[in-house]
C-alpha cells in the first residue's frame, strides 16, 4: 500500500479530479487517433514509384524536427533537462522506443505500397493486443478488475483479431494484382503492430514514474534518426541509392516533412491519454485512427473506387469490428483493486531506480511538483528557427503529388483535424499547464 505521508502530500496537492481525468485522457486519445491517422496519408506517395525507405526517411525527419520543436515552443529546454536529470534511466528506454517505432514505421510503408492505406491501417492496429499482453506480463495491468471488465477485454481482443483476419482475406484475394505481394504487405502490416505495440512498455516504464511526455519524445528521435541509419547500411543498396533518390522525390519531402509532425501531434495526445488513463484505455481509444486511416484512403485517395459493392461492405464491416472490439476493451472500467495494482507499480518502479514516490504520484494527476517557470535559452529560438528552415528550404521546392486525390475532402478532413488539436490544446493547458 501507499503510506500516509505520500497520500497526504497528493490530497493537498491542486490534482485533478478522477472524472476530470478521465475526460481528458479520453478526449486526448480520440485527438490521436484523428492526428494518426492523417499522418499515414503522404505515404500513399509509394505509389508514384518511389522507395519505401527514402518515403520512411523523409517522414522520420519530420518526426525528429517535431519531436524538438514542439517541447521547446511548449514549455523550453531546461525543462526537459531537469526531467532528464531526475530519471536519467529513462533516456535509454527512449531510445529503445525510438528504434522500435522506425522499423514499424518503415514496415508500413511497404504495407501501404502493397495492400493500400485502407487495408493496412486496420492489420498493424493490432498492436491494441500486443499492449495489452505486455501490460499484463510485465505491470500486471487487470489485475483486481471485475469479471465484466475481464469480458469486455477478451470480447475486444476477439473482435479486432476477427477484423484483421477479414481484411487480410481481402486484401489477398480480391484488392491486390498479385497475390504473393499482397501477403507481403499483410505481413509487413501486422509486423508493424508487432513492434508498436512492444513501443509501449518503454511508455509505460516512463509514465509509471512520472516523466512528461514532452521530455520523454525528445529522447525518443536517437533511436528513430540512428535506426533509420543503421537500415539504410543494413538493407542492400538503400543507403548508396538514398541520396538519388532523395533528389527525385524533391518536389514531395516537404509533404514527408509535414506527415512526421502530424504523426508527432498524434504520438503526443496518445502519450497523454496513456499517462491519465492507462494503456490498456488509450491504446484502444487512439487505435480509432483506423476510422481515420480508412477516411483519408477512401475519400480522399479513392481506394476501393473499383471494388465490387460487397467488397467494400466487407472491408467496412471489417473495420467496424475492429473498432467495436476497440471500444469494449476502452469501456472495461478500472476498479479499486486495480487501481491499488497501478499504485504497486508506480512504487516498484520507484524503488527499482530510487526516484520521488510523492512526485511520482503526483504526476499521475497532472501535477508536476517543483518545476516552477523554467527560463527560455538562447538556444530554444536557435532550435524553432532551424525547424523552421528547413520547413521553408523544401517548400521552396513543394510540388503537388502526381496522385488523385479529392481536394474538398482533403480540406474538409483538414479542417477537423484543426478543431480536434485545438480542443486538446485547450484543455491539456487549462487543466495540467502540460504536466
Amino acid at each position: 500500500m501507499i503510506p500516509n505521508r505520500v497520500t497526504k502530500q497528493i490530497s493537498d496537492a491542486p490534482v485533478l479530479a478522477p472524472y476530470a481525468r478521465y475526460w481528458l485522457g479520453t478526449a486526448c486519445a480520440f485527438g490521436a487517433g484523428a492526428w494518426l491517422g492523417a499522418a499515414e496519408a503522404p505515404a500513399r506517395l509509394v505509389a508514384s514509384g518511389y522507395s519505401p525507405f527514402a518515403i520512411s526517411f523523409c517522414m522520420v525527419l519530420g518526426v525528429f524536427l517535431a519531436r524538438w520543436t514542439l517541447p521547446v515552443m511548449i514549455k523550453g529546454t531546461q525543462s526537459v533537462l531537469r526531467d532528464l536529470r531526475q530519471r536519467p534511466h529513462l533516456i535509454i528506454w527512449a531510445v529503445l522506443a525510438g528504434a522500435l517505432w522506425a522499423v514499424a514505421n518503415t514496415l508500413t510503408i511497404f504495407a501501404i505500397r502493397d495492400v493500400g492505406l485502407a487495408i493496412a491501417f486496420p492489420l498493424w492496429n493490432t498492436n491494441t493486443l500486443i499492449g495489452i499482453a505486455w501490460g499484463w506480463a510485465l505491470f500486471h495491468e487487470l489485475k483486481g478488475a471485475t469479471a465484466g471488465s475481464w469480458a469486455k477485454v477478451l470480447s475486444g481482443a476477439a473482435a479486432i483479431v476477427a477484423g484483421s483476419v477479414l481484411l487480410s482475406l481481402l486484401s489477398v484475394h480480391f484488392l491486390a494484382g498479385s497475390p504473393g505481394r499482397a501477403l507481403h504487405g499483410v505481413e509487413a502490416a501486422l509486423g508493424a503492430g508487432l513492434l508498436w505495440g512492444t513501443m509501449y512498455v518503454p511508455y509505460r516504464k516512463a509514465y509509471l514514474t512520472g516523466i512528461s511526455p514532452l521530455s520523454f519524445v525528445t529522447i525518443f528521435t536517437f533511436g528513430e534518426v540512428g535506426t533509420m541509419l543503421f537500415l539504410g547500411a543494413a538493407m542492400p543498396g538503400s543507403l548508396g541509392s538514398l541520396w538519388p533518390e532523395l533528389h527525385r522525390l524533391r518536389a514531395s519531402i516537404l509533404w514527408l516533412l509535414l506527415g512526421g509532425f502530424c504523426w508527432v501531434i498524434g504520438d503526443l495526445l496518445q502519450q497523454y491519454a496513456t499517462k491519465y488513463v492507462g494503456i490498456s484505455r488509450a491504446i484502444p481509444l487512439s487505435n480509432t485512427n483506423q476510422l481515420w486511416g480508412f477516411a483519408w484512403g477512401v475519400l480522399v485517395f479513392g481506394e476501393l473506387a473499383h471494388a465490387q459493392g460487397s467488397m467494400r461492405v466487407l472491408a467496412l464491416a471489417a473495420s467496424g469490428l475492429m473498432i467495436v472490439g476497440a471500444m469494449l476493451i476502452a469501456g472495461a472500467t478500472v476498479s479499486p483493486a486495480e487501481s491499488t495494482s497501478v499504485e504497486r507499480a508506480i512504487r516498484r518502479e520507484c524503488d527499482r531506480y530510487n526516484l520521488d514516490l510523492a512526485g511520482s504520484m503526483l504526476a499521475q494527476s497532472g501535477v508536476e511538483r517543483d518545476s516552477g517557470n523554467q527560463p527560455r535559452r538562447w538556444w530554444d529560438y536557435l532550435i524553432m528557427v532551424a525547424a523552421a528552415g528547413v520547413f521553408l528550404w523544401f517548400a521552396r521546392y513543394a510540388r503537388i503529388p502526381e496522385v488523385a486525390v479529392r481536394t474538398s475532402w482533403a480540406i474538409a478532413l483538414a479542417v477537423i483535424l484543426a478543431m480536434v488539436l485545438a480542443g486538446c490544446g485547450w484543455m491539456l493547458w487549462k487543466k495540467t499547464r502540460f504536466a
